[in-house]
């Protein structure tokens, strides 16, 4: 049947024409943003997991750059560490030195001071962005570790603790915030006096640097640990963090040979 009133076949090809002019927008959308859901309106379940992870990647990045931040106070606490082992076994070698009669006890004495000194101008120096794990003899302190979405939707941010106060050098005098030498792990090297490197007082003192000494390397290996998870989990918040990245890209990106084929079709 012929109408001049409505015309079907030009009805047909209108409606062709918008699907296709409909197509053509959507393709070339994809095209320019790279995106297959660029908005709720594409995929509201896609768009709405995206979204959710991109933010929690952020968290992710977030948290290492706090680790960073954590990794650099262990690398200070580590290093102060290491020098006052240095010094307390230069103050050793002193103590074994005087059990030659013909050294001069003053003399040692004398140079025990000036290590003693040293001990406390490295419990001091070691700070980072004003913290210091080498001062405060019952302190504890923490590194981020992570960041942790749950299942019930909510968000954990992770750390590691520790007890600095095992191996702090000295105490924290509370008004000054320097160190405090009555008390931390150096607290009785500290307390030596020309009397204690008298004859028959060196045994008592070397015994004393023998403590701490082992407090000291324990608390090396603690930091070293610390040191060593904090790189772990650096790298692995590095990998979910591409994996994230990688799993929101398969959701939403377009599919960049498909879409351009599909471009040069409807055009």
């Amino acid at each position: 049947m012929t109408s001049i009133i409505t015309n079907v076949s030009a009805m047909a090809a209108l409606q062709t024409l918008r699907s296709i002019n409909s197509n053509l927008e959507s393709t070339q959308g994809r095209v320019s943003s790279g995106y297959k859901v660029g908005s709720a309106s594409d995929n509201a379940a896609y768009w709405s997991i995206a979204t959710t992870m991109r933010s929690d990647n952020g968290a992710i990045g977030a948290a290492t750059d706090a680790l960073g931040v954590g990794a650099a106070k262990v690398d200070v606490a580590y290093a102060a560490v290491e020098s006052a082992i240095d010094v307390v076994n230069e103050i050793k070698t002193k103590l074994v030195s005087l059990n030659e009669s013909t050294v001069d006890d003053d003399k040692v004495w004398d140079e025990v001071k000036q290590l003693q000194s040293q001990l406390v101008s490295i419990a001091n120096a070691a700070s980072f962005n004003g913290e210091n794990w080498m001062l405060g003899a019952t302190g504890t302190n923490s590194v981020v570790t992570g960041f942790v979405r749950t299942s019930g939707s909510g968000v954990t941010v992770t750390s590691e603790t520790i007890t600095t106060g095992s191996f702090a050098l000295f105490g924290k005098n509370a008004s000054t915030g320097m160190a405090d030498t009555a008390s931390g792990v150096l607290k009785d090297i500290a307390a030596f006096t020309s009397a204690s490197l008298a004859s028959g007082a060196v045994a008592a003192s070397l015994s004393t640097v023998e403590t701490a000494l082992k407090a000291l390397t324990t608390g090396g290996s603690v930091l070293g640990s610390v040191s060593k998870r904090i790189d772990l989990q650096t790298e692995f918040a590095s990998k979910i963090s591409d994996a994230i990245e990688s799993g929101v890209s398969k959701l939403v990106d377009a599919d960049m040979e498909e879409a351009s084929a599909r471009l040069q079709a409807l055009q």
